[in-house]
């Protein structure tokens, strides 16, 4: 199998993700601990995601999960870099968080994170960075969190607030370390050497359990938490990861927006333009002609198009069957699959536009949640 290559600015190669779990040290997501999270969910359906193995990984997930039976409860962070355009990809931390905050009735924080997205990509002046923040803040309301619950923060904003715990915790991340864990040389800018001790911060938000719902490739940053936090007076953080969502072009690496038009499917993107991306450029797992396609079928194993409707777009899973099996007899053709998930997608990206202008009005409530942000600040400097 070919190298594939895993660090939270850099996915490629098709990844061998029970490999990966060796290489970070975590653990697989087994039947019993998916069955517990399923019995906790009080009669909620649990979501397609955690069904389906797309969940596949955790830190200490059994220990959120002890602490939530024992009325100790836990909270919920998660992040976003900010870009021109969100892709759908960037949606599927975001959706499965919402479940958890729905199901467990949770407080979360969504930091977004400007101040590593300046500082990674020379490409973006800070003014830039400032409108994709704030427009990205908009989709990531329109996916429906509790307001009363939800605090989403600009790291160059709220730093003020945060300053003298980020220097405690600052000085017990050696500069050793930083390297060890993400690969920095002399050639790295020392504001990225800085920024992992900011990307922990918002685990400290609460004196109970954090649990991180992300890509694993997110997952290093919660390495240099759990050697701190304990020393700080915290809990070590906890973690769900997710698989990547492939990018249209085939099932090898992450969607990723800077890819180009045959990569992703922008929020933005038009009826004609999904239409246009998916027909054109979505990888088939069909034979090269009808014929030999009634005759040996499809592999739904590299076929993006059933991929994408395998991971988020079809939640029901008798007729995610269906399309599995008679594309896989050779009955549905690739045309005909490819059909299925535009239709699907301007459905899920018609209702998210009309969500994220409703949320226009909400983004206040979700930046300037003064009653959580405040109580999370006394409770960080207790």
């Amino acid at each position: 199998m070919e190298e594939f290559k895993v660090t939270p600015w850099e996915v490629s190669g098709r990844v061998d993700y029970d490999k990966l779990i060796r290489q970070f040290g975590t653990t697989k997501i087994d039947g019993a601990l998916r069955e517990r999270m399923v019995r906790l969910c009080g009669g909620d359906e649990p979501h397609h995601m955690l069904k389906r193995d797309f969940f596949f990984s955790h830190r200490d997930l059994n220990l959120v999960l002890d602490d939530y039976e024992k009325g100790k409860g836990f909270f919920l962070y998660t992040g976003r870099g900010p870009s021109k355009a969100m892709h759908i990809g960037h949606l599927v931390p975001l959706i499965f968080t919402k479940w958890l905050q729905d199901v467990f009735k949770t407080n979360l924080y969504i930091e977004v994170t400007d101040d590593e997205k300046f500082l990674n990509k020379r490409e973006y002046e800070w003014a830039e960075i400032q409108k994709n923040a704030d427009d990205n803040i908009l989709d990531i309301a329109a996916v429906g969190f509790d307001p009363e619950r939800t605090f989403i923060f600009k790291d160059s904003v709220y730093v003020r607030n945060v300053y003298p715990l980020l220097m405690k915790t600052a000085r017990k991340i050696t500069g050793s370390t930083a390297k060890a864990v993400f690969g920095f040389d002399d050639s790295t800018n020392i504001g990225m050497q800085f920024y992992p001790a900011y990307q922990v911060i918002p685990t400290f938000f609460e004196k109970k359990r954090c649990l991180i719902p992300c890509a694993i490739d997110q997952d290093p940053f919660w390495r240099i938490q759990r050697d701190v936090a304990e020393t700080l007076g915290y809990y070590k953080t906890s973690a769900i990861h997710s698989r990547f969502l492939p990018p249209l072009q085939g099932i090898t690496g992450k969607m990723s927006s800077s890819g180009g038009q045959e990569t992703a499917i922008l929020l933005n993107d038009d009826e004609k333009m999904v239409k246009n991306k998916i027909s054109k450029y979505a990888f088939s797992g069909g034979q090269a002609t009808v014929e030999e396609h009634r005759k040996l079928g499809g592999n739904p194993d590299v076929d993006v198009p059933y991929q994408w409707l395998n991971i988020l777009f079809e939640p029901d899973d008798s007729k995610l069957k269906k399309i599995h099996d008679d594309y896989r007899s050779g009955k549905l053709l690739t045309g005909e699959l490819k059909a299925i998930l535009i239709e699907c997608i301007n459905a899920f990206l018609k209702e998210h536009r009309e969500k994220r202008k409703k949320a226009e009005k909400l983004v206040e409530r979700y930046t300037r949640n003064g009653k959580l942000a405040t109580e999370m600040w006394e409770r960080t400097y207790e």
